[in-house]
């Protein structure tokens, strides 16, 4: 796909929108790379996508594959104890009332990331050859018509604890997480349109994982976007981002927070991708996640934390979210 920078990639995406010319998008946590092509050039040698059934997948390439190592090392209790402390300072201080912290897994596999990509169920999966693999349950912005959508995911519990859904929706540091969430995301969406309002709250979806199923809880925030915005896509996405589900709010000191305690370069984790297809979009947060460089392969995980947070707990939580959720 072709690469460019923040400016030149809000540029085409108005472009191609003006022209109602169909395009997949990557962009990068910090905004900083979108990788971008029209459809009609896509080659599914280089990228494939699936979004909620919109895809360039002929056939799923590897059926025949039911038992596969899928290890990790745990990570350094010593390095999140660390970066978690940082992360608590600027929540009691003030500075920020929610911060998404992630760190970077080391994964041991016998799969490829063209592997994961065919066996993982999800609804949105890309695959860049050579670069990474997401198989994301989180939606980010969809567009049908004139209305805008954003699905904040936040709250998570195994799902075979009894009355999981009653627990998860009853826990008060999770709503609290959530609450600011949706908070955030509702100011986002009001900077593009009119009308905006909270359509449904802290929903639950199931997924199920090799460990065995998680719930997670979402909200649905929507708007009214003028006619023309197939003309401002570009303007428009880029005014949403990064994500507020992957920083927290207030938005800007959190990102500033977040880099502090991070020690790695997120990339393309926790950006968004997306699809135009012409009419509307389709987008979703880069969570879930698998990427490769010259040392090895690396599973990407977060979790909120909050004023409230007991460290032991997020981190036993990060390590739940190192899963693939497996046809």
């Amino acid at each position: 796909m072709q690469s460019f920078s923040e400016t030149e990639a809000v540029a085409a995406m108005n472009r191609w929108g003006k022209e109602r010319k169909p395009f997949l998008f990557v962009v990068s946590y910090d905004r900083q790379t979108t990788c971008m092509q029209p459809l009609e050039s896509l080659s599914p040698e280089e990228c494939l996508y699936d979004f909620r059934g919109r895809t360039n997948v002929v056939s799923e390439a590897s059926p025949g594959i039911t038992g596969f190592r899928w290890a990790t090392d745990r990570p350094s209790t010593e390095a999140y104890r660390k970066s978690f402390d940082r992360v608590m300072a600027g929540l009691l201080r003030g500075d920020s009332y929610l911060v998404n912290l992630t760190c970077r897994i080391a994964l041991h596999t016998d799969l490829s990331l063209l592997d994961i990509f065919h066996l993982a169920r999800a609804p949105y999966r890309l695959w860049m050859k050579g670069k990474m693999v997401c198989f994301s349950p989180e939606s980010f912005v969809t567009i049908r018509g004139r209305r805008i959508s954003s699905f904040p995911m936040k709250g998570t519990i195994d799902a075979t604890l009894p009355d999981a859904e009653k627990l998860l929706l009853a826990d008060e540091k999770e709503a609290a997480e959530h609450a600011t969430i949706v908070d955030l995301i509702r100011n986002d969406l009001s900077m593009v349109a009119d009308d905006v309002e909270v359509a449904r709250y802290r929903y639950t979806d199931c997924i199920e994982t090799r460990q065995g199923a998680i719930l997670q809880t979402s909200s649905e925030i929507a708007g009214t976007l003028a006619d023309d915005w197939h003309e401002r896509i570009g303007d428009i996405l880029f005014s949403q981002l990064p994500a507020g589900s992957i920083t927290g709010a207030p938005k800007k000191r959190t990102v500033e927070i977040i880099a502090e305690a991070e020690h790695y370069d997120r990339g393309f984790y926790t950006g968004v991708t997306g699809l135009f297809d012409g009419r509307g979009l389709d987008s979703a947060v880069m969570i879930r996640f698998v990427d490769v460089d010259a040392d090895g392969m690396w599973y990407k995980a977060g979790g909120g934390i909050t004023a409230r947070s007991d460290r032991d707990r997020e981190y036993r939580e990060i390590l739940e979210k190192i899963y693939v959720p497996l046809r």
